[in-house]
């Protein structure tokens, strides 16, 4: 009798233990959720954690006390809900782990600082009165304006996909940065890199100039994803610069 009294009471400590541990996975299972935003992934709905730590769990008659039988097969539910959650947050978890490696990578691909000092100009992208040909056309870059020779910068990690004179571009240089998304500087005076090189955000790749059809000193930028020009000014994080990513 004291025997089946003290194994009653160590499943019940037992049982008390594991409802303190699914709390936790609980716990987890919400700040997991909270990672999982931040990571750019939907959080795991209320439907689909009951399918992870639900199910059903058949009685099962151990010894002849009902006490002891309900003692167990509540621990026993208890171990299997725990051990479903357990795997569902780990896997979820590994899930957010890949994913933020990933948008690490897509960031530092992605045309997010301004390429070289000078005037931007907010209102360059669309269609506008060309300065020298005199007629009204899409302008798909913005000019950003200083002196011949201003040291130019990759606005993001990719590889030089052309280099050289273009028609009214002048010497251009042309980085594929991944993603369909690649960059255009043109009017340049001089280029640092060559055709395949690989380069990061912030390296010097060129000097500013004046040669194609332009009026004055100035870089022509653009930003294109699947070839279709974008506004660069809807890409800048002004709060980051070239030399935030300079040693």
């Amino acid at each position: 009798m004291n025997e089946n009294r003290v194994l009653q009471n160590q499943l019940q400590y037992l049982t008390q233990r594991l409802d303190v541990i699914q709390k936790q996975l609980h716990f987890l299972g919400d700040k997991g959720n909270e990672l999982r935003l931040l990571a750019d992934l939907p959080k795991l709905d209320e439907d689909l954690q009951k399918a992870g730590t639900g199910g059903t769990d058949e009685r099962v008659d151990f010894t002849s006390s009902s006490n002891v039988n309900t003692l167990l097969n509540n621990l026993r539910i208890t171990a299997n809900q725990a051990e479903r959650e357990l795997h569902l947050q780990m896997a979820s978890y590994e899930a957010v782990g890949t994913a933020y490696d990933q948008n690490k990578v897509r960031f530092a691909h992605l045309p997010a600082i301004k390429p070289m000092d000078g005037f931007y100009n907010q209102n360059g992208f669309g269609m506008r009165l060309h300065p020298i040909l005199g007629y009204v056309r899409k302008h798909e870059g913005i000019d950003i304006d200083n002196a011949v020779s201003t040291p130019i910068y990759a606005s993001a990690e990719g590889t030089i996909d052309f280099t050289g004179h273009r028609g009214g571009y002048g010497l251009t240089l042309e980085i594929d940065h991944g993603y369909s998304l690649k960059t255009l500087y043109g009017h340049l005076s001089k280029i640092l890199v060559h055709e395949g090189q690989k380069v990061k955000r912030g390296e010097l790749i060129a000097r500013s100039g004046n040669t194609g059809l332009s009026n004055a000193p100035h870089l022509h930028y653009e930003v294109r994803v699947n070839g279709v020009a974008q506004n660069p000014i809807d890409y800048f994080f002004n709060d980051v610069t070239a030399k935030d990513f300079q040693n």
